[in-house]
Parts: C-alpha cells; sequence; structure tokens
C-alpha cells in the first residue's frame, strides 16, 4: 500500500469556485488522560509552502518544530485549546470541535472556505466547507494545521511536566503510557487530567469509596 502524500489539489479546487483565503483545521489532543486538546487553522500562501508538509505522524519531531516556526513565519496561523473542563462537561468529541471552531475564528484574515480533517462538521461552523477523511495526509493545508496543533500541544504538555513531575508528560505528552498510568496509581489526579475519561474515573471512584 502506498502512502498518501498531501497536495494542494483541494486548495486549488475550491479557489477555482471563488474562494480566495482557505484554510486547513485539524486537532490534536483527543486521546490522552490528561490537558486540553489543540487545535490549528492554517491559510497557507500558494507561493511559499515549506517543504516537507504532511500529517505530524509522519514527520519527525526535529522536522515538526522547523515546519512549525516556518508556518509561523509565512502562514496565516491560529491555534486554538478546549480545557479539560470543557471536555469533562461535554465529551472530547464536541470539545476538539469547539477548538476547532475557535482556531478558525481566530485566523488575522477570516477563511471564506475550510478545509476539514476527519467526516463532521464542527457545530456553530458556518462558513462554507469540505470535510476530508484521513485529510492530513491528502490536503497541505490540514497538513500544516496537524503539524502546528501537535507542536504547540506537546509543548504545552513538556511545560506542565515541569509543574507535576512523575506522569512523564514531557515524553507522552498525556497519553495513557504504562508510565503514566502507574504514576496515577502512585501519585493521583493532577487538575490538568480529565475526570470523565475511564482511567482517570476509576481511580477517583476508587479512592471515594475507600475514604467512605
Amino acid at each position: 500500500m502506498t502512502k498518501t502524500t498531501p497536495d494542494f489539489a483541494f486548495e486549488l479546487a475550491a479557489m477555482a469556485n471563488g474562494a480566495h483565503a482557505v484554510a486547513g483545521v485539524d486537532e490534536v489532543g483527543r486521546g490522552p488522560l490528561a490537558g486540553p486538546v489543540c487545535a490549528a487553522a492554517v491559510i497557507l500562501d500558494p507561493d511559499n509552502i515549506p517543504d516537507g508538509l504532511n500529517d505530524s505522524k509522519q514527520v519527525s519531531a526535529k522536522m515538526r518544530d522547523a515546519l512549525f516556526d516556518q508556518l509561523m513565519a509565512c502562514a496565516d496561523v491560529s491555534i486554538a485549546e478546549a480545557t479539560v473542563a470543557e471536555i469533562d462537561t461535554h465529551n472530547i468529541l464536541r470539545a476538539s470541535h469547539i477548538a476547532m471552531v475557535r482556531a478558525i475564528n481566530g485566523l488575522s484574515a477570516p477563511a471564506d472556505f475550510i478545509l476539514i480533517d476527519g467526516n463532521m462538521i464542527p457545530r456553530g461552523l458556518t462558513t462554507p466547507n469540505q470535510t476530508i477523511v484521513k485529510g492530513d495526509t491528502r490536503s497541505l493545508s490540514i497538513a500544516a494545521a496537524s503539524i502546528v496543533a501537535k507542536v504547540w500541544r506537546d509543548r504545552l504538555m513538556v511545560d506542565l511536566a515541569q509543574q507535576h513531575p512523575g506522569y512523564g508528560w514531557d515524553t507522552n505528552a498525556g497519553y495513557p503510557t504504562p508510565v503514566h498510568k502507574k504514576a496515577l496509581l502512585k501519585l493521583g489526579v493532577t487538575p490538568h487530567h480529565r475526570r470523565s475519561f475511564k482511567p482517570v474515573h476509576n481511580i477517583l471512584y476508587q479512592g471515594k469509596n475507600l475514604s467512605d
């Protein structure tokens, strides 16, 4: 099976239909037990697209950092989050869509067409749009958004790891690795943990039962 490399075809098709500013949007952080979910929206300059853009999971950490810096310098980039409280109040899917809409609304120049990674249109998005399954491997704008969102969130989790050592967030970004789950049992739940997620909920529930 050949790997798909993203290109600018979706963006060019939207422009051919009259769009002037086409934004790609993607989110990162649905799976972790801790930290916010982050989204990025990116409008690329067709004449200045960095080389090497791809799904963030296909790009090395060093390359992601370099591309992040390039994108911040040459594209219209907006980054937004949905908090742990919002994740627990709604659910992770809804929270990721909230972050996506915030990122789109935060662009310095309003986009007139949105390319969305996945198969669902976020509630409240009124701009003309197109969903693209596996969009981060097919659209350069979505690939750019995936890289920006991942680098931003990874750096955020490194910062939180300094405040809450022991959970390994600087290397696992809050995902449920053995180190993280072991630390949850040993050190307990922090304010940055998603209480609606089963491993965290179970620890809180067990602790409640033990104290009753």
